[in-house]
């Protein structure tokens, strides 16, 4: 019998190149964290931390799945840092946002399953990395989420207009972003905007569970390799034709069948026990 998934022991934080993040690692999870105080507002700095931080949990073997929380109890991140877009040119903004629709991109086509968890208020910029991600879980009563970028007299310009649709639907995506609504996680989970709720007492207890869950996705209970290209399937194959979309399945799965954990997982489904997979 496999071991029921416990939380993982992570190597000490690691602050990346700029400060805005830092990175542990440990038991096939490497969990990156947003830290800008007060209210963990991202800039370019930030990004290039995230960015940072994909990179080393892509080219790490030993890493399978991949958190993004935020520092502390009331914000995974309130979004841009407004004050430094009050002060940079017009050719910097479109910059940072083309940097950080390349860095979620990145994100996206990382074949690691990627969860954002949502402990305090996830607003603006800060719900469209999180929309990057492929799952979202959220601390009961921590905060609100949603998109005000109206209220600026801007549009969510790292992603959120595109993603967002994908999430909720054309109609409701628009009428979420046109309002500037903000919705406590208990009402996106019914949206369909966070996928799992957890009951958790203080931010420690939340991340302890949300690592815990993290580790379901890894060896040797879970075929990980499958699980990242069951990502990549989906990520990639929803943007192209129904065609297409297939064709990369076909090439996901012929590489899956070759793999030492597909011949285990099909050898212990035809001898009645659990499978003990090794992602490879």
């Amino acid at each position: 019998m496999t071991d029921t998934p416990t939380s993982p022991t992570l190597s000490n934080p690691e602050p990346l190149s700029n400060g805005k993040a830092t990175y542990a690692a440990g038991d096939g999870v490497a969990l990156v964290t947003l830290t800008n105080p007060p209210a963990n507002g991202y800039s370019h700095e930030m990004m290039l931390d995230i960015d940072e931080a994909i990179l080393r949990a892509r080219f790490d073997t030993e890493v399978q799945v991949i958190v993004i929380a935020g520092d502390g109890e009331k914000f995974f991140c309130a979004g841009a840092d407004i004050s430094m877009l009050d002060e940079v040119t017009p050719e910097f903004k479109y910059a940072f946002c083309l940097h950080a629709n390349e860095t979620l991109l990145r994100l996206e086509h990382t074949p690691k399953l990627v969860i954002a968890a949502l402990g305090g208020h996830c607003v603006g910029g800060g719900l469209e990395v999180a929309l990057g991600c492929d799952v979202r879980v959220a601390r009961r009563g921590s905060g609100k989420c949603g998109l005000p970028e109206v209220a600026l007299g801007v549009l969510p310009g790292t992603g959120g207009t595109q993603r967002l649709a994908r999430v909720l639907g054309k109609s409701r995506a628009i009428r979420a972003m046109a309002t500037g609504e903000l919705f406590d996680y208990e009402r996106a989970s019914e949206l369909g905007l966070v996928d799992e709720l957890f009951d958790a007492e203080d931010d420690a207890s939340f991340m302890a569970s949300v690592l815990e869950y993290a580790r379901g996705f890894c060896t040797p209970g879970k075929a990980a390799l499958a699980v990242g290209n069951i990502k990549r399937a989906v990520q990639s194959g929803l943007e192209v034709s129904l065609e297409s979309g297939l064709a990369l399945e076909r090439e996901l799965q012929a590489k899956l069948f070759s793999s030492a954990d597909a011949k285990e997982g099909i050898s212990a489904f035809v001898e009645k026990r659990e499978a003990t997979f090794k992602g490879e």
